[in-house]
């Protein structure tokens, strides 16, 4: 029975996004298995899910497998804005990404899969990216992430 609902709990993860436990265990009860928050708890921590971004952006419950996809992209973001990158600044709840010229709307790109839960909203233009973020706290702790990551 176990490995069953292990083996549903991987289907589900794959098939539609799951952000809570209380997702995974509703789509358990909907394939016939009687279970509590308690046991679909325990089968995420034996099955090592984690949550994070998928392919498309998605932030949900993740296999092994789906995190090491999810952990290529973010290699490939957080190399091209090693290479895209110049600096990274912030003032109040504004931090100011400055980029070769050209590079920032992809550089943007990397920046809102990298640290999307960090802000507010972004803007990119030729060579520059502003970033809002809810204070200047925020942003002070968004612009020592952003500069560990290069």
């Amino acid at each position: 029975m176990k490995t069953k609902r292990q083996e549903k709990i991987l289907e589900l993860i794959s098939q539609k996004i799951c952000l809570t436990q209380e997702d995974l265990q509703n789509g358990l009860e909907d394939a016939g298995f009687n279970v509590t928050q308690s046991t679909v708890s325990r089968d995420i921590r034996e099955l090592k899910l984690v949550k994070g971004r998928d392919e498309n952006g998605n932030y949900r419950y993740l296999s092994h497998r789906q995190s090491a996809n999810s952990a290529k992209s973010y290699n490939r973001y957080q190399e091209f804005l090693i290479r895209a990158v110049k600096y990274v600044k912030y003032s109040l709840n504004n931090v100011v990404i400055k980029c070769d010229v050209g590079m920032a709307s992809s550089a943007c790109v990397a920046v809102d899969e990298l640290f999307g839960d960090m802000m507010l909203g972004s803007l990119a233009g030729d060579d520059t990216i502003i970033i809002v973020t809810a204070g200047e706290e925020e942003s002070k702790r968004l612009c020592e992430s952003i500069n560990k990551l290069l």
